[in-house]
Parts: C-alpha cells; structure tokens; sequence
C-alpha cells in the first residue's frame, strides 16, 4: 500500500497545492480529495515556506498559546494576538465562545492529563486518545463544528507517534496552522510521558482549497493575511 510521506508540513503543503487543483473534484466552493493520509517525519518542523501561502508564524504561535489557556473566548485569542481575526468572530456564538478552541476540549474530562498518564502507565496502550468532534453534541454546533475528529498518541521503537483525524481540512487556512498547533500538543505530550517526539500522521476526510486560492485564481490573498 502506498503511504505518502513528507520530510516536514511544508513538504506537505507544497504536494497538495499542486495535486489538489488537478486532482481534486468540485465540491461546494472548492477543489476537494477525499480520504487523504500523510506522514510528517519531523513535524518539530512546522514553518510553511510557500512564498504564495505568506504564513503568519506569530499568529499560529499565538493560536497555540490560545489553546493552552483552555479559555475558548475568542476575546482571550485578541489579547494574545493583539486583535481577533474576522473568521473567529463568525464562528463565535454571542457570548464570543467557540467549540474550536482544542485546549478547551481536551481540557474537558481531564482528556490531557489521562492521555499522559496512560502512556506513562502502558507504554503499549491504545487508548491514549482525546476526542473532539462529539456527534452527540451536534445541536451546540450551530455556529462552529470542530474540524477534528481525534487525536491519538502511540509509542512506537520509544518515539511518541501521533494520529490526527479530520472531518474536514482546508489546506490553505486549516492545516498551516493546525499542523502547527497539534505538533506543538506532540511535542508537549512527549514531554509530559518523556518520549522523544516520533511522526506525525494526518488524515483528513475531506482536504480541500477554495476556488478562490486555487493556484491559477488568487496565488496570494489579503484573506490569508487576515487570518495567520
């Protein structure tokens, strides 16, 4: 079976820009591939050097530290920012809350601190795993549905591996700075359980780019200034 495997995230980023506009089929407002699964052998590698894609480190970085503050206000995200980008404003309900603040939901049931006690405990386990997306919890999805189903950690030959599984990932906006943010929660569980930081596996059901930032209709973008 044929496994695709990239050196980094940027690696990534560039195959999927040239495939996904050629390959992919259309599919509400984008150019989309289904089922797709990829390596990421060093994911402490998380700069996305796309001179057309312009990534915002600072705001990932911030994004991150977003998370680590379990707060899912986005009024918290402009404090760290220094102001809120208009696509979490739209997703916010009226009290400024979000469901995609991922540190809010592995925070909740003490998801984080289980997963690193497993795999302090069993080192062969298969349940170090924390869920987002909650089927059960669709009526509270009116304003934002999380993009990811799940995170698992597995030790492999010592190294912490990591599984992310999404319902759905737009490449130019979601995956930079998600890539970014699950390899720092890699990075931190590896810490936490002290394993060295192994791969990193995504999948993603549906990978899509909008029609707008296909290479041939809109190569840069004040959009992707505005968002990270």
């Amino acid at each position: 079976m044929r496994q695709l495997t990239f050196k980094n995230a940027s690696e990534a980023f560039d195959f999927y820009y040239g495939v996904i506009p050629y390959e992919g089929i259309d599919f509400a407002g984008t150019k989309a591939m289904f089922n797709q699964g990829f390596i990421i052998e060093k994911p402490w590698e998380r700069w996305i050097d796309n001179e057309k894609r312009e990534f915002n480190m600072d705001y990932a970085e911030a994004e991150w530290q977003w998370y680590l503050s379990g707060d899912r206000n986005i009024d918290k995200l402009g404090l760290l920012y220094g102001k809120i980008p208009a696509i979490w404003k739209r997703m916010s309900d009226e009290d400024g809350n979000v469901n995609s603040n991922y540190g809010w939901q592995w925070e909740r049931s003490y998801q984080l601190d289980k997963v690193v006690a497993q795999l302090r405990d069993n080192p062969d386990t298969r349940q170090a795993a924390i869920s987002i997306y909650d089927g059960k919890e669709i009526n509270k999805y009116r304003h934002d549905t999380p993009c990811t189903y799940a995170v698992q950690f597995t030790v492999v030959k010592d190294k912490l591996n990591m599984c992310v599984v999404m319902r759905s990932n737009d490449l130019w906006y979601g995956f930079c700075n998600d890539q970014y943010c699950f390899s720092k929660l890699q990075k931190l569980v590896s810490e936490r359980s002290e394993y060295k930081m192994g791969t990193y596996y995504h999948f993603a059901h549906n990978l899509h780019i909008y029609n707008d930032k296909l290479p041939e209709q809109n190569p840069l973008t004040s959009r992707a200034r505005k968002y990270g």
